[in-house]
């Protein structure tokens, strides 16, 4: 099959996969728009951890359900509409915490949020398969991953700075001139990513069986191996998401810090995924076996996380832990995204690029969605060892899903 990207130059590859590493940035921002206030809305509304960890319930259960529905819209629309899109309903999110003076309010903010969140998986791998050459995907998508956990530390560091100087109301307000921005400077650059307009994009949207009829739009859904990756994003992300949301509780609670120091914490797992991220983008180019990297890289991390929840450790080790932790996920990113591509193409096509990453990247909201509810009741229960445990046992499960797609392909 020929493919454009093939053609493109290292320089065109870069804009591409920078100018979508800007979309995520931004997406991954606004997964942090509530988490980082939730101690200053707890106290406001009156509310526990399980109905704060049920704002982040409806935003991945609402981006989950989404991003199923949008990786077909992308197949027709193109992913540069669907970007978009995404783009325009953060903006909305954002304008919708700033005006929120209620519990209520704020459930609309997370399913605001979780619209636009729906939209960028899909629209993004769509855009990178097609306009960045195969022997730079894997960069391409260590630096898809690395954007990712630029905004979830700028997110958390925004909305708590903000919080702190100004109110809640003014981050919120901040979030969507964020996200305005974004949307803004994309809008002059459909030449660098709209696919439609690409040589060949038609012909590329043509290839494979999978979009030839209407049947075979949901083919997909017939594979073990989709469904497996599915599986995979639910527990490596779900593991993910409970750091997110809860770490600064968990730590100060089972090692005595305080929450300030905590958040530190929570600071230095996401700075080692990044740095694990940039690990892993070099690695998934030389390792052909994508989910060996995804073993040892999950394995690592769940063992540093069941090393924390017996709270043997010095309270000074608990950042370079949380660092290490980091690290473990992050180096697994780049390779689980050329597991799923692989997944993708040995069946299905290129055609296929947007409905695959969209239903195979919902389990990686269904985790999130699901994980911060359940564990919120532990918390409320003051159980946050089981919650440490949770978090190993949760990526122990992915490995072992991982080597199983391994084996398939």
């Amino acid at each position: 099959m020929h493919d454009a990207a093939l053609e493109r130059p290292w320089r065109h590859d870069a804009r591409a996969a920078s100018l979508v590493g800007l979309a995520h940035l931004t997406s991954h921002f606004f997964q942090m728009l509530l988490p980082p206030i939730y101690p200053a809305l707890m106290h406001e509304f009156g509310i526990g951890y399980t109905q704060a960890g049920f704002l982040a319930t409806v935003f991945f259960t609402i981006s989950s359900s989404g991003q199923a529905l949008a990786g077909f819209v992308v197949d027709r629309a193109g992913a540069y509409r669907v970007l978009l899109l995404g783009l325009g309903l953060l903006v909305a999110a954002g304008l919708m915490l700033a005006m929120s003076h209620s519990y209520g309010g704020l459930v609309a903010t997370a399913a605001l949020a979780g619209a636009g969140n729906a939209m960028f998986h899909p629209a993004d791998f769509t855009i990178l398969n097609r306009r960045v050459s195969p022997a730079r995907l894997g960069h391409a998508f260590a630096l898809h991953a690395l954007s990712g956990n630029l905004g979830w530390a700028a997110g958390a560091a925004f909305m708590a700075a903000v919080s702190a100087a100004a109110g809640w109301h003014v981050a919120g307000l901040g979030a969507a001139l964020v996200a305005l921005a974004s949307l803004l400077f994309l809008l002059t650059q459909s030449a660098s990513l709209d696919a439609a307009g690409q040589p060949g994009a038609g012909k590329l949207a043509r290839s494979g069986t999978a979009a030839a009829t209407p049947d075979g739009q949901f083919a997909f859904l017939g594979s073990l191996t989709v469904w497996l990756c599915f599986a995979f994003f639910f527990l490596a992300t779900g593991a993910g998401g409970i750091l997110q949301n809860f770490a600064p509780a968990l730590l100060a609670h089972v090692y005595g810090v305080t929450l300030a120091a905590g958040a530190v914490c929570l600071t230095a797992y996401l700075l080692g995924s990044a740095c694990g991220t940039v690990l892993g983008g070099f690695v998934a180019g030389h390792e052909r076996r994508s989910e060996r990297v995804v073993a040892v890289a999950l394995c690592s991390a769940a063992a540093i996380a069941l090393l924390l929840s017996t709270a043997l450790l010095p309270a000074l080790l608990l950042a370079p832990a949380m660092f290490l932790v980091g690290v473990g996920s992050g180096t697994a990113s780049p390779s689980r995204d050329l597991l799923v591509r692989q997944a993708a193409t040995s069946q299905f096509g290129a055609a296929s690029f947007g409905r695959v990453y969209g239903f195979v990247y919902a389990g990686l909201d269904s985790g999130l969605a699901v994980a911060p509810l359940l564990v919120g009741q532990l918390l409320d229960r003051d159980d946050f060892r089981a919650g440490l445990m949770t978090i190993a046992a949760l990526q122990v499960g992915a490995v072992l899903v991982a080597l199983r797609v391994g084996r398939r392909l």
